[in-house]
């Protein structure tokens, strides 16, 4: 399949592996970009510059295809060493970045002058274009359904996608509720030239996650994720545990006078490890979208993007064209 998307990364299919902290590893980035899609190293799941190097020629050991690196500009308890890590992509010869959260502008002028592509994730349509202004390649248009953080703004894809086909000239893949042939498709049809998939990779043979994840994915339906940290502006979409159940009850009690320091305790990256790498699924927050109730098995990510890809072309020769019949 050829789009935008697929001539702009190198790739052979329209299919994005998102960033994902604690999941993003060397692992599950090598084993989509073998499958013919984009693997994404998450870069500040790795403590510093210097383990970023290592991961990234990890991953050039077990793949010679393309991959690429999220870099997410979030609100955090202590900012990163951006220009570091960029250095560490650039000397690792990574031609393709993943950003999101916060504007990538100030780090554009490091990225560029380094020939790297670079793909911004937006929950919105002005986001999308202020990232067409400064130079992003792409975006990638995150709609409400998502897991981790889907904006204030609460617009699902439906809508979201075909507004920003109507105002971007820059290519988008489509983010929040993908999950198979049925999902590119329709992304496709409403504007997008591919989709970025994140809770759909964690459901797979090769992402380097604890099976108890894996299995509450399975198990879930669309009904399973909660919205968190409202109060705060800066809303994620969690599975339901008994930790966001405690978050539910202390954002209830505080309202608007919130502040993180009440929740941090169960949000933080150090105990989103604990689930995430151990299985101990009460312990904290973990990111999933609502595209959970679409996930029935965890093939890998070979199998798993050779079964998208055939669907969406029967999809597309058969059903679809059946019905101009």
């Amino acid at each position: 399949m050829k789009t935008r998307i697929t001539e702009l990364f190198g790739i052979r299919y329209p299919i994005i592996q998102g960033g994902m902290h604690h999941v993003g590893y060397a692992e599950l980035a090598s084993a989509v970009s073998n499958a013919g899609g984009l693997g994404i190293i998450t870069g500040l799941t790795q403590p510093t510059p210097e383990d970023l190097a290592r991961e990234i020629a990890r991953c050039h050991d077990m793949t010679d295809q393309p991959f690429g690196v999220n870099l997410t500009f979030l609100p955090s308890f202590k900012a990163p060493p951006y220009p570091e890590y960029i250095d560490a992509i650039i000397e690792g010869g990574v031609k393709a970045v993943e950003t999101a959260g916060r504007s990538p502008e100030q780090y554009m002028p490091q990225l560029k002058a380094a020939g790297i592509k670079v793909i911004h994730k937006c929950t919105s349509v002005r986001h999308a274009l202020k990232a067409e202004k400064i130079g992003c390649d792409a975006a990638s248009v995150d709609g409400f359904e998502c897991g981790g953080h889907p904006g204030e703004d609460d617009i699902p894809n439906f809508i979201l996608l075909p507004r920003a086909a109507e105002e971007l000239t820059i290519p988008f893949v489509a983010s929040g509720g993908m999950a198979d042939g049925r999902s590119l498709v329709a992304a496709m049809a409403l504007g997008a030239e591919g989709m970025n998939m994140g809770t759909r990779f964690l459901a797979t043979k090769d992402a380097p996650i604890h099976d108890n994840v894996k299995q509450a994915i399975l198990e879930a339906d669309e009904l399973q994720t909660r919205l968190i940290m409202r109060n705060l502006r800066n809303t994620e979409r969690v599975m339901n545990n008994a930790a966001v159940e405690e978050i539910v009850r202390i954002e209830r009690e505080r309202g608007e006078a919130e502040t993180i320091d009440d929740i941090r305790h169960l949000v933080t990256g150090v105990k989103g490890r604990l689930v995430l790498q151990e299985g101990k699924m009460d312990e904290a927050a973990w990111s999933c979208g609502m595209v959970a109730g679409l996930i029935h098995d965890i093939p890998s990510c070979e199998e798993l993007i050779s079964r998208i890809m055939a669907d969406a072309r029967a999809i597309v020769r058969e059903r679809l064209t059946g019905f101009l019949a």
